[in-house]
């Protein structure tokens, strides 16, 4: 029996992977059924489209950058498994706010609402308010789960277990990331407003058979100051220069697939001209790439941890970038006049290298990503792990931040969306050489021992 079959058959894993599924799912669902909807049924300009699609994933992103040292002091400090259900619970709430906001934007609501934003305003209305407030409360969600999905795998998993632990996971979020993207892209917004009720309350059940994770050291003080918080949790946890050198990787991997991210729908919009289901075909081949990424880097290390394979495969990620979008620039000159379906999108010259472009980017970083987190986990004290994984959180999140205002004032400069790929591409070289850094680091720790 292998490690993979035999955890998928235990009770210590398998709840939490299926409730890690259902919350990546209902994330995805929710995210992407909203983004399409507004990106092509209520805007109607790529600079609006791009600054749309840019602040949702910036609203997103920010509570993980602003809560993640008190999620992970909270995920030590009491039982993770207990975190997970009272979260669970709260995202029941949280999706009947989202679902409010799909239907009445989808029965075209309007109450004009005008949003300042530092260096411009968007005007909108109150459904999509509802709307981003909504993805706002699912960031807190998802920054509240981050660190115990991580921590929690040392507390029941064998050490030879927690790498293929760790992948499972990986490979299971992007899968479920697939599924809620391909439904998204295909069902009624309606559809999608009943059915992130229905899976919230899902993931809620399954929750409940996830054993207990009691803390693993002793009961400290809970700092609620946030800055001084996440500052002292930084500071502590990049001490550990294998840690350190990993986290900086992860947020740099993280900027790159944010940009890539927010450029996809009116990437696919205005330049492929493609329909609402194409530009879910592209989030759904970027997250099954990363998880064959995740799969095959897993084989490759035969369950050791190490980075040795993350700098050649970032690198390789930066030039499918570059392909991408040079591939972009020839499909511009020979652009659509009418948005196509997926048949059209298929038949048409160059779409078949498109997406094995966008594939080539995806496995790679998967390759590139997985270990790191592995890092994470087993270089910690399992009675900081939780606080490591926020620590990362912390600094993945100011960086994506970073590189969603980065794109915004990009779009909002008239810099075309297809040039803006370029800026990942450059992103991939930080990336190689910080994890060139931290094999270094692996190494000399090794040697150490």
């Amino acid at each position: 029996m292998t490690t993979t079959t035999h955890l998928l058959r235990r009770r210590r894993f398998l709840p939490l992977f299926v409730t890690q599924l259902f919350n990546a799912f209902n994330d995805n669902l929710y995210k992407t059924a909203m983004v399409l909807f507004v990106v092509y049924s209520i805007y109607d300009s790529e600079e609006a489209e791009g600054l749309f699609s840019a602040v949702a994933s910036g609203l997103f992103i920010l509570p993980f950058f602003v809560l993640s040292a008190l999620a992970g002091q909270l995920a030590d400090m009491y039982d993770k498994a207990a975190i997970v259900r009272k979260v669970k619970a709260c995202e029941i709430i949280l999706m009947l706010i989202g679902s409010a906001g799909l239907l009445l934007a989808w029965q075209g609501y309007v109450m004009p609402v005008t949003i300042p934003l530092g260096f411009t305003t968007i005007n909108t209305t109150f459904p999509i308010v509802l709307l981003l407030f909504a993805l706002f409360l699912t960031g807190v969600q998802s920054t509240f789960l981050g660190p115990i999905k991580y921590a929690i795998l040392p507390q029941h998993l064998r050490k030879e277990e927690v790498l293929a632990g760790t992948g499972l996971v990986e490979a299971g979020t992007y899968v479920a990331i697939l599924s809620g993207t391909i439904l998204a892209g295909w069902i009624p917004v309606e559809w999608a407003a009943i059915g992130i009720i229905g899976t919230a309350i899902a993931g809620y059940f399954v929750s409940r058979e996830i054993p207990d994770a009691p803390r693993q050291g002793a009961l400290e003080k809970i700092d609620w100051n946030i800055l001084r918080a996440s500052t002292n949790l930084i500071r502590e946890t990049m001490l550990n220069r294998e840690i350190f050198f990993a986290i900086l990787a992860i947020s740099f991997f993280w900027t790159i697939g944010a940009v890539l991210f927010i450029q996809f729908p009116p990437l696919a919009k205005n330049t492929i001209m493609a329909s609402k289901e194409v530009a879910s075909l592209f989030l759904v081949v970027f997250s099954v790439g990363v998880a064959a990424g995740s799969v095959a880097i897993n084989t490759l290390l035969k369950g050791t941890v190490s980075a040795r394979y993350s700098p050649i495969s970032v690198i390789v990620m930066g030039l499918f970038v570059v392909a991408f979008y040079l591939v972009t620039k020839i499909w511009e000159a020979d652009q659509p006049e009418q948005l196509l379906s997926v048949g059209e999108f298929l038949a048409w010259p160059m779409a078949t290298i498109l997406l094995l472009t966008l594939l080539g980017i995806a496995v790679a970083g998967g390759m590139f990503v997985v270990p790191l987190y592995a890092f994470l986990t087993t270089r910690a004290k399992p009675e900081q792990a939780a606080r490591t994984i926020a620590a990362n959180n912390i600094v993945n999140s100011g960086a994506m931040v970073g590189g969603a205002l980065l794109s915004m004032a990009l779009t909002a400069a008239g810099i075309p969306i297809t040039e803006q790929i370029l800026v990942s591409a450059v992103m991939c070289l930080i990336s190689a050489w910080l994890g060139r850094r931290l094999f270094k680091a692996e190494v000399q720790a090794a040697a150490a021992l």
